[in-house]
Parts: C-alpha cells; sequence; structure tokens
C-alpha cells in the first residue's frame, strides 16, 4: 500500500449487554510510514503533526515517532533490525489528537511481520499498548487490561481481527466475556493517496477530526448514563498487565 495514504473511514461502536446500544461515525486515519512521515505545504502542517510524545509512554523523550516505537519493542526483547513499520493512527490537528487505537505493524529487515502494536487511549488521558502476534489473516487474542469505559470493567478477552490494510480498511476488536459478547467496534474505510489536495479536502469534511471523536464518545457516555447503565468506577491502584498472544 502506498504511503502516505488517508483512509475516510466509518467506525461503528456497538453495546450488546446489558443495554443494546449503537452509533457510527465518520473521519480519517493517516497511514504512514514511520520512517517517511509526510512533507506537506507549510500551510497543511498545522493539520497533521506526528508528535512522538503522543504514543508509548516513554519517560525519555524521543526524536521521532519511530525511535519511541523501537524503544517500546526493546524493552520487550525485540529487534526489527531496521524494518519496516506501518501505521494507522490519527495526526494532531491544530495541536489537538486523540487515539482511540493506533496499529502499528511491525516487520523485520526481510519484510516478515514480526508483531502488532495496538495502542489504546481513554478519554481520561490514559494509554495502554497491546503487543500481539497475529496468525496470516491478521487476527490474534488478547486479555483486556485497561480500563476504557465508565460501563466496561476490565476483565474479558479481546479478539482482534487487524490486518496490514491496503485499498481497503477493515478492523475489527471484538470483546468476549463469560460466554458472550458484550461489545464490539468495527473501523473500515477505502485508501486515497494523501496529498495537499486530498489532506486538505479532509479539513473541510471533517473539520478538526481527533476532538470530534472525543466528543462523540463522550456524548454517547452521557447517553448510557441517562439510560441508567451502571457506572464501573476507575480501579486504584490496578496494574496494567500485557499479554503476547
Amino acid at each position: 500500500m502506498t504511503t502516505p495514504s488517508l483512509y475516510r473511514t466509518r467506525i461503528r461502536h456497538t453495546r450488546h449487554a446489558p443495554i443494546r446500544h449503537g452509533f457510527e461515525y465518520r473521519s480519517y486515519s493517516w497511514f504512514v510510514d514511520l520512517d517517511d512521515l509526510p512533507r506537506l505545504p507549510l500551510w497543511l502542517r498545522p493539520f497533521a503533526r506526528f508528535d512522538p510524545a503522543d504514543h508509548f509512554d516513554d519517560p525519555q523523550p524521543r526524536a521521532t515517532l519511530r525511535d519511541a516505537l523501537d524503544a517500546y519493542l526493546a524493552d520487550r526483547g525485540i529487534d526489527l533490525r531496521g524494518g519496516r513499520v506501518t501505521a494507522l493512527l490519527n495526526a494532531r490537528v491544530l495541536g489537538y489528537v486523540f487515539n482511540p487505537l493506533s496499529l502499528f505493524w511491525c516487520h523485520d529487515d526481510t519484510g516478515a511481520l514480526v508483531c502488532v502494536v495496538a495502542e489504546v487511549h481513554n478519554t481520561y488521558g490514559g494509554r495502554h499498548c497491546y503487543l500481539v502476534r497475529t496468525d496470516a489473516t491478521g487476527r490474534a487474542e488478547v486479555d483486556k487490561a485497561f480500563y476504557v469505559s465508565p460501563f466496561n470493567p476490565v476483565d474479558g478477552r479481546y479478539h482482534l481481527s487487524v490486518p496490514e490494510p491496503g485499498n481497503e480498511l477493515k478492523v475489527a476488536v471484538i470483546l468476549h466475556r463469560n460466554g458472550s459478547i458484550p461489545f464490539t467496534a468495527t473501523m473500515r474505510g477505502r485508501a486515497q493517496r494523501a496529498t495537499a489536495a486530498t489532506v486538505a479536502v479532509a479539513q473541510l469534511t471533517d473539520p478538526l477530526a481527533p476532538l470530534l471523536v472525543s466528543a462523540r464518545i463522550r456524548r454517547q457516555g452521557i447517553a448510557l448514563w441517562l439510560r441508567r447503565l451502571p457506572l464501573v468506577p476507575r480501579p486504584t491502584g490496578h496494574r496494567l498487565l500485557e499479554e503476547v498472544r
């Protein structure tokens, strides 16, 4: 797939239990090579900035997003030996970013996919990375280990479908718990080459996209609260675990 690209996406969240509730919204995401980030005209740069501090919670500042990822992997005994890393994520727009889910496909120097890093952010400013090893179809499983929603406890198991995208993007996250599926999320989109024109059009059709994503999630939370869905407090002293599959 050509990088950098934009995926014009449709994102759907569906809560199946204890009440049925779903919503869908339109947005866009970047697909980039971490060693070849977009070079945009000066007037567009405020609408697409990739800051390494937005990812991985590294206590040591890193010069680039690739450096931050390599440090994260090195802490887990993984060396890509300079292999290619592609990522699906949101860029900073006018200084603001929110990434509910960022995906990093990590290849070694032979081009083989070594692992996928799925980084989750919540609306409270927290973040957590799941390092997974997918099968040939891009599927993996991992225990839920991060507080995302005040309406979902930190248990269960995620079934992920995260194949590296081509012309089409198809990502799915399905939460399994005690033999049931309380929550699913999907993201689908079609690629466009990231040119000055396509980036400018995205700002007109989906202005301030990262801010709107955060606002929509909060609005849906209010809707669930009004429907008297029980609140799950944030765990105190909860140790975030990371499972590799």
